[in-house]
């Protein structure tokens, strides 16, 4: 079907290996150098992490409530306003979430059906109205300019130090395009109770101290968490960020082909389409998984209706307007494990269903691993979203895909 020259050779992807590795080994080697410096005179600890600190055991993130005072974002606020016309107008201009007692919801235990309700639940739903946390790394002037075009937002933990450099070297670097600034931020938690987490967490204070592109609050990452990064960041947007035009939000093992997404939004932009943009690989007429061995599983007495549509959350795009209108309408929903579909959550509220694009393959090209289609250049030259490649992978398709040499027959449908 497609038409390639030999640029992409064993030889070829053979050095890109050697590179990798011995790029990987420079970051280790640094990394080790930090930790030797700090171990000896105590540098770079922004926040640590008291011993006596809830484990998981207890709930899995750390405990804190938002600060209230005067022009603290209040639901009551808000007043009784159609979601569609609210805004949060009440938003205070810093962060001001602290560290203070968070404690269970007790009453929930006298109910039937939490008593029903496998126990692996129990800790999230007695810790749900646990929203806002503190922050141990934040980067307010990221947007400060008031010029940027699209915000690349990616969500990642502490050890994927490889998959995030690989990010920054190929879609998620810095750079204006013909006059559009876009700028990247990478979201992350706290390391899980077990690990060493002194250590890892020096380690991602160098690394942001190197690039300055790290956004950190203090909860566990954990896979029950990963809505808190959706909220928390919502919240973080609409203090520092709001003037941004579009944000991207994926993970950090896709490969996102940075000139498509431009052009996409440039479309919609022709469309005049952007206040209510919210695009990707959306799924429709999803339930709820019931195997107890899916990562996905969630119980009858947790959720027992049809999922709303939402998207895959590899990676999709959303208008800044309509990010704000989140923001809001999420302060009023109950927190929900899996973040993808507590997005879409979020829209139905608003009466929106999200766009499907054939551009966001958040499955991969197609959902059989082993299929050669995964690895032809020639289609992600022609798609936006792609999930899901390790650091080697991506730094070897992005080199392969960008490689003027590379010659691929006119679009085809998949």
């Amino acid at each position: 079907m497609f038409n390639k020259t030999p640029h992409c050779t064993d030889i070829t992807i053979l050095t890109l290996d050697r590179w990798m590795v011995l790029y990987i080994f420079n970051i280790s080697m640094s990394f080790y150098f930090f930790l030797k410096l700090a171990e000896k005179d105590g540098v770079g600890v922004k926040h640590t992490r008291d011993a006596g600190w809830c484990g998981s055991d207890c709930f899995p993130l750390k405990k804190g409530e938002l600060k209230t005072g005067p022009g603290n974002s209040d639901s009551s606020a808000l007043g009784n306003a159609p979601d569609a016309q609210r805004v949060s107008n009440g938003t205070p201009a810093s962060w001001d979430p602290q560290v203070l007692n968070c404690s269970e919801d007790a009453s929930v235990r006298t109910q039937d059906w939490f008593r029903r309700l496998d126990q692996r639940f129990h800790q999230f739903v007695l810790h749900r109205h646990c929203r806002y946390f503190p922050m141990l790394i934040n980067h307010p002037e990221k947007c400060a300019d008031g010029e940027v075009h699209l915000l690349m937002v990616v969500k990642s933990v502490i050890e994927q130090h490889d998959r995030r450099e690989a990010v920054r070297s190929t879609w998620g670097r810095e750079h204006t395009v013909d006059g559009r600034k876009i700028k990247t931020l990478f979201l992350l938690g706290s390391p899980t109770t077990g690990k060493d987490t002194k250590n890892l967490q020096k380690l991602i204070e160098y690394e942001d101290r190197l690039y300055g592109d790290i956004l950190q609050w203090d909860f566990m990452d954990t896979f029950f968490n990963l809505t808190l990064k959706e909220v928390n960041f919502l919240k973080w947007f609409d203090i520092y960020c709001s003037g941004v035009r579009f944000i991207f939000k994926g993970d950090d093992d896709v490969f996102v082909n940075t000139h498509n997404l431009l052009e996409l939004i440039g479309f919609k932009l022709e469309e005049r389409k952007e206040p209510q943009l919210f695009v990707g690989d959306t799924i429709s007429k999803a339930i709820p998984i019931r195997n107890r061995q899916s990562k996905y599983y969630i119980p009858k007495e947790l959720y027992d209706k049809p999922y709303p549509p939402y998207v895959g959350g590899g990676g999709f795009l959303m208008s800044s307007q309509l990010a704000r209108r989140l923001f809001v309408v999420s302060e009023d929903l109950e927190l929900y494990p899996i973040d993808d579909v507590f997005l879409g959550m979020c829209l139905q509220k608003l009466h929106l269903v999200p766009e499907m694009h054939p551009g966001f393959r958040t499955f991969g090209i197609t959902r059989r691993r082993v299929s050669p289609m995964n690895s032809e250049p020639c289609f992600y030259k022609h798609l936006i979203v792609v999930h899901k490649l390790s650091a080697q992978e991506l730094l070897r398709m992005w080199s392969v895909v960008h490689n003027e040499d590379l010659v691929c027959a006119q679009r085809t449908s998949m």
